[in-house]
């Protein structure tokens, strides 16, 4: 059941103090929704929510903030129940929590490659199943589960992080379809690069990357999607992502070995310039 209005509903948003999450959140709030956020930083956490009480008068609306750690699954299943004490009811759900590494595979090491799964997988995992059993009793509800252009693409020396985007992909894939007819929806986001906290401090991973989109660009995009009801929200604003998009969908192995040797040109061009400089 498509969630046209959201005056009174109640939206959650993981990774909320920055970021999308931060953003959405805003977005959803200004039209009318009970906003439970919640975020491992508890100290943007708190600033996140104080900004959301000033952006103007609350009215009968609440603001909640929890700490919360995504991968731990009593934690996550803690702030659905706490969620579903505002009026009884969880709307919508937004998991916006992620991370983001990047590297070689021969340099990427197990440890980092199960992070990434657990907090961008297994976060959007336990907060989809969590939510769930109030969204059946209710026999409405909607998820945005946030995966990236990286869950369409192959680009090299991210493959952790795509590993983590491809999987919340095929998840919300077979789950959209496991919720037919239950009046539960997802919309799936895949945004190009947004520029958010996590392309501009975690290691190993702004290699060149060009940042196309704002938060609140990307938190506009939701909000439409929602209450339109769409599935698949990609926001590509780029000729050679859309580009490489559409060459994904008509030829795979193509896309990959042009994607491989522009990589490999880049590497080239950038141990030139090294050498030159020496």
């Amino acid at each position: 059941m498509t969630l046209k209005e959201f005056s009174g509903a109640v939206a959650v948003v993981t990774g909320g103090a920055s970021g999308i999450g931060k953003a959405t959140a805003h977005a959803l709030y200004t039209r009318g929704a009970h906003i439970v956020i919640a975020d491992i930083n508890e100290q943007a956490l708190a600033a996140a929510a104080q900004e959301l009480l000033a952006s103007q008068e609350a009215g009968d609306r609440q603001v909640v903030a929890m700490g919360l750690d995504v991968t731990n699954e009593i934690q996550v299943q803690a702030l659905m129940q706490h969620a579903a004490q505002v009026t009884g009811r969880i709307d919508l759900v937004v998991t916006s929590a992620g991370i983001g590494r990047g590297g070689p595979v021969d340099e990427f090491s197990g440890a980092e490659m199960q992070r990434l799964m657990d907090i961008n997988f297994m976060g959007t995992y336990h907060a989809v199943r969590a939510a769930l059993p109030f969204m059946r009793q209710q026999g409405s509800g909607q998820y945005v589960l946030i995966s990236s252009v990286a869950g369409k693409l192959p680009p090299p020396q991210l493959s952790g992080y795509v590993a983590s985007k491809w999987a919340v992909r095929g998840f919300s894939s077979a789950l959209r379809a496991e919720l037919f007819g239950s009046g539960i929806d997802v919309t799936t986001v895949y945004p190009a690069w947004v520029d958010t906290p996590m392309l501009q401090q975690e290691a190993g991973f702004n290699m060149n990357i060009e940042i196309l989109l704002t938060p609140d660009m990307v938190a506009a995009e939701i909000v439409k999607a929602v209450q339109e009801g769409q599935a698949d929200l990609t926001l590509a604003p780029n000729q050679d992502i859309a580009f490489a998009l559409q060459l994904m969908k008509d030829d795979e192995r193509k896309a990959e070995q042009l994607m491989g040797m522009a990589f490999h040109q880049q590497q080239q061009q950038a141990n030139q310039a090294s050498s030159e400089a020496r």
